[in-house]
């Protein structure tokens, strides 16, 4: 087969149809980049897409804090952590240097009540949610580089923790089902307007790609149940709508969702990625059960590449792509972010090895 680009790549990846190899993608965390090109290895204007030739580009484009206008507010800071409110009312404590997530300390919106007199009235179709500049710029910049875009943002789940925290919301799902029902429709609804107004101005992407963290070590944090109840809904209204625009639709979760495909599946996500490892996500199980309806991006353990041995990095990748590649369905990715413990010549070696091994025509 002639090369393709990485657009024709992912498009057919998603849909199972013949490649000339494995598709290539990753995320990195905020300072590995930066220790990279001090060291000379990228470009200060070079894009981590542009320097591996990535197949896909992403770009994130709304704001759903609640209140636009709020000012975060500092309330307390040491030499090393601030606390901030935001504009959903949430404290939250932040750590100055390293990427992190934050800390919970408080939150406005608990229940349904705070939910009604604060965040919702809040949450309208605003375009100053809109970056359109941002999202013109990136999508012609994967047009001119022929890479698959996607606009990216969160759906129900992501939407609803900043604002509630997650053990509001999880409170909520057992105990008041119809105010988390309240959420996921006003969430899912507002996530469709605001994508009417951006595709109708710019134009659409070759797909949409959703973050959806459902999961933790071993568990997901509702059951198959909560989901297809509560949480389901939402992806259905949202996925439905992108369909019907003929996009396809990439989810993200963190943590251990293994219980959820199968209605994550019905519900209509494409492809899934990032199949952590370390939660307990088993990517070569994955396929046998799911690989002939899903495509599966990820599921290779950075804990690999933290060892920046070429030996062991190679063993992990021989012991699963060879199996994954088969019926054309797989994107290679770490199964979270490349973080600054791994060297550029580990990641290198990483991408290199893993498309050779990933070739149709070997």
């Amino acid at each position: 087969m002639e090369t393709l680009t990485g657009r024709e790549r992912i498009a057919n990846i998603i849909q199972h149809q013949p490649v000339d190899r494995i598709g290539v993608f990753e995320h990195f965390w905020d300072d590995t980049p930066g220790n990279w090109r001090e060291a000379g290895h990228i470009g200060a204007n070079e894009s981590m897409e542009d320097h591996f030739d990535l197949d896909m580009a992403l770009f994130w484009s709304f704001n759903f804090v609640a209140d636009l206008d709020f000012e975060p507010e500092l309330l307390s800071e040491t030499d090393t952590t601030y606390v901030q409110r935001d504009g959903n009312g949430a404290v939250l404590r932040w750590h100055k240097v390293n990427q992190t997530t934050p800390e919970h300390v408080d939150y406005l919106v608990r229940d349904r009540q705070s939910w009604e007199t604060y965040a919702k009235p809040r949450l309208t179709t605003d375009p100053r949610r809109i970056d359109f500049e941002g999202y013109r710029m990136a999508r012609r910049q994967a047009a001119e580089a022929d890479r698959f875009f996607c606009w990216s943002g969160v759906n129900v789940f992501e939407l609803m923790h900043p604002v509630v925290g997650h053990e509001n919301l999880l409170i909520g799902m057992a105990l008041d089902p119809d105010w988390i029902g309240d959420m996921v429709a006003v969430y899912s609804q507002v996530t469709i307007e605001l994508q009417e107004m951006l595709f109708a101005q710019e134009g659409y992407p070759d797909g949409i790609w959703y973050y959806e963290d459902m999961g933790f070590k071993q568990h997901p944090f509702f059951s198959p149940h909560m989901y297809r109840s509560m949480i389901q809904p939402g992806h259905i209204r949202t996925i439905d709508w992108a369909h019907g625009k003929g996009l396809p639709v990439i989810m993200h979760s963190c943590g251990y969702i293994a219980p959820l495909l199968p209605d994550m599946i019905e519900a209509g996500v494409d492809c899934l990625q990032v199949i952590e490892v370390k939660a307990g996500m088993d990517l070569l199980e994955l396929h046998r059960a799911f690989g002939q309806r899903l495509s599966l991006m990820g599921g290779m353990d950075v804990r690999v590449l933290y060892t920046n041995d070429e030996d062991v990095i190679a063993e992990e990748l021989k012991s699963k792509i060879p199996v994954v590649k088969e019926g054309f369905g797989y994107v290679l990715h770490s199964d979270h972010s490349i973080p600054v413990d791994v060297s550029y010549d580990s990641y290198r070696y990483f991408l290199d090895r893993g498309k050779e091994l990933g070739s149709y025509e070997a």
